[in-house]
């Protein structure tokens, strides 16, 4: 399989950044005439992407091309935020299916969204999912995301990587601070009690046992891991919520996600050092697990990681390019991450979502 990246940047969102971003990949990996294209574009593109589409079409005389708009997108070469932009991903030797309901759930599928199209009926109804949410800067305004060469009425696309190993899991750059604790009561989106205590007072306490100050803590930075067992939380294998409030009133601490009773929780706080840890050991995991040398690799990584959480550079992307050197890798920074853990699709936060490639059978973590 041949597998090549380009990478287009401009003063105005022209259809020609799509085409050059084609073409560039074309010329790298030698195609001319790929089996199918993975087209991401900046959010200015976002309004009206069909133009963009079409010259990326035209220029790689082909109609399998997914894709989506972002905040910012990148490859191997660089990556791009602020600026129109486009990046293209072809192939010599695969094509997008379709995912067949009827299928087990041990089917993997690359899945692209917009945020008003996310519901966890759709998200988990047939089949492990792996991808990104498409979205801007804050989160409102055009959403695109296209398949076939056209966008998608419904929001989203879903498709399998044919003639493809994959190894696909989601790093989430946290330092668990706090033992994990078992759910004990809840309502809605409200968590009420950890181990018997004010969900309220766990958190306040392990904050200041961690920051060791009484300062309120920063919210924004704190998460809360959970998983059906201790030892999932302990091996990183959790879901993510974030916190959206804390109510005073009954020591409670709402979520952004319903926590089931008798499930296992602990408080978590975004990392830099965590972060980079964390991406290595993921590569290094899915590598094993390829049990071969990837022929490229997916990246789906959170608008509030990347560039903006490292202090002006992208380190997930620098370390992934120093643990495989010459490796294609494409990506958008996004409104949210879409990965199967424990058997469940969960839509993620300030989280990564890495996947490694050969070409054959599936695979996954």
């Amino acid at each position: 399989m041949k597998v090549a990246t380009g990478l287009a940047i401009g003063a105005a969102p022209m259809p020609e950044l799509a085409a050059k971003a084609v073409e560039s990949a074309m010329a790298k990996a030698n195609i001319y005439a790929p089996s199918s294209v993975l087209l991401f574009l900046t959010s200015e593109f976002a309004a009206d992407p069909q133009s963009a589409i079409k010259a990326a079409a035209k220029a790689a005389s082909c109609t399998q091309i997914i894709g989506c708009s972002a905040t910012g997108i990148f490859t191997e070469e660089d990556w791009v935020i602020d600026s129109p932009a486009a990046a293209a991903m072809v192939f010599s030797n695969l094509n997008f299916g379709h995912p067949n309901p009827e299928e087990s759930n041990d089917s993997l599928s690359l899945t692209l969204a917009a945020p008003n199209a996310i519901n966890t009926t759709w998200l988990n109804a047939s089949g492990l999912k792996f991808g990104g949410v498409s979205g801007d800067a804050i989160g409102h305004g055009p959403f695109s995301v296209w398949q076939n060469g056209k966008g998608t009425t419904q929001g989203y696309c879903e498709v399998t990587l044919n003639n493809t190993t994959m190894a696909v899991a989601a790093t989430h750059g946290l330092k668990l601070i706090s033992s994990p604790r078992r759910i004990t009561a809840s309502h809605g989106n409200d968590l009420l009690t950890l181990a018997n205590l004010p969900a309220l007072d766990t958190l306040s306490s392990t904050w200041q046992r961690h920051a060791k100050t009484y300062d309120d803590a920063p919210r924004h930075h704190l998460m809360a891991v959970y998983a059906s067992k201790a030892s999932q939380l302990e091996r990183g294998e959790y879901g993510v919520a974030s916190i959206i409030i804390e109510n005073e009133d009954n020591a409670s601490v709402t979520l952004t996600k319903h926590m089931q009773v008798g499930d296992w929780l602990s408080w978590a706080i975004r990392d830099v050092d965590a972060a980079q840890i964390d991406i290595v050991k993921t590569a290094s995991v899915l590598r094993r697990q390829l049990d071969a040398e990837p022929e490229f690799a997916l990246l789906f990584s959170c608008l509030g990681r990347g560039p903006y959480f490292y202090n002006g550079t992208d380190q997930d992307l620098a370390l992934i390019k120093t643990l495989f050197p010459d490796l294609p890798i494409i990506g958008f920074y996004g409104n949210g991450e879409i990965a199967p853990i424990n058997d469940i699709n969960e839509l993620l936060q300030y989280s990564a979502v890495l996947g490694l490639f050969t070409e054959s059978n599936v695979a996954y973590l």
